[in-house]
């Protein structure tokens, strides 16, 4: 007992060298993750596309002209676009993987260091930076689901960047007639009816992939709160610190377990089922 409380009294020990490799490669994966991705995604001949209006811009005509086509496939212009989507949301995808790995690290190198800290001053100072921590890896969690959703339909993810609100010109009419298909689908026939399908499979395969990682995350998470449950059981009386901690994870990993699984049960109604929702995106309502 004397052992455990004099280890209880010791300050905390943050490894120095460590903490500022960590918190020096946060920041560079974030910047890297806010500045890099469109110009790392970018060739040659897609360098305007490193400007949203650029990409826009090409995605307009490029988008009615498939439309029109009624064809399978894209047209050139089209599918230069979407290629580029795609590997800006791979590049995205890797540098908030990345950093997410890089916060986990920094997040149990803190909550160890708080869990030993002494001073009332040390443990605010280690329980804020701890807690800061775990939400930027929540929300560099969120980032790598939202970019590998956009990898593997890339063409759903950029024609969330069509302004369907206020369609003007060719994007107007072309527009109206999704609707109009996508109100009678799966009863559709005429020339669109290939470029139809298409859309609503790729929009499908959207929500699918965000069904699948979603149910993946809640699984892990509940994982994570029955190890925090064990732990505050295992833990003696005495060490009250250590048992708060791991009660509030076992709460708070449970609770977005459930905030997931609210995610992975919408998403997979909308894959099962994706043309009503297809049609309220292009009503402007997504």
């Amino acid at each position: 007992m004397r052992t455990h409380k004099a280890a209880l009294s010791r300050p905390a020990e943050v490894p120095g060298r460590a903490l500022a490799v960590l918190v020096a490669l946060a920041v560079a994966l974030g910047a890297g993750f806010v500045l890099a991705p469109s110009r790392l995604a970018a060739n040659g001949s897609e360098g305007g596309f490193s400007e949203q209006r650029g990409l826009v811009d090409a995605l307009r005509p490029a988008f009615v002209a498939y439309w029109q086509s009624g064809d399978r496939r894209f047209p050139p212009d089209l599918e230069r676009v979407v290629d580029y989507w795609f590997r800006f949301h791979v590049v995205k995808g890797v540098l908030a993987g990345a950093l997410l790995i890089v916060l986990v690290a920094l997040g149990v190198l803190l909550w160890k260091a708080f869990l030993r800290s002494g001073g009332p001053r040390g443990r605010l100072a280690l329980a804020s930076a701890a807690g800061v921590t775990s939400v930027l890896a929540l929300v560099s969690l969120a980032a790598v689901m939202a970019n590998i959703q956009g990898a593997v339909a890339p063409f759903s993810s950029v024609t969330s960047m069509l302004p369907l609100g206020t369609p003007g010109g060719q994007l107007a009419g072309a527009v109206g007639e999704i609707r109009q298909g996508l109100a009678h689908y799966p009863d559709t026939s005429g020339r669109n009816a290939a470029a139809l399908q298409v859309m609503v499979d790729d929009f499908g395969r959207y929500h699918a992939v965000l069904a699948v990682m979603a149910s993946v995350v809640a699984v892990v998470l509940a994982g994570l709160s029955v190890t925090a449950w064990r732990r505050f059981a295992a833990t003696d009386r005495a060490d009250g610190r250590t048992r708060r901690t791991m009660g509030w994870f076992g709460v708070l990993s449970a609770l977005v377990a459930l905030a997931f699984i609210v995610v992975a049960v919408a998403n997979t109604g909308t894959a099962a089922d994706p043309a009503p929702a297809l049609l309220g995106f292009y009503e402007g309502g997504w």
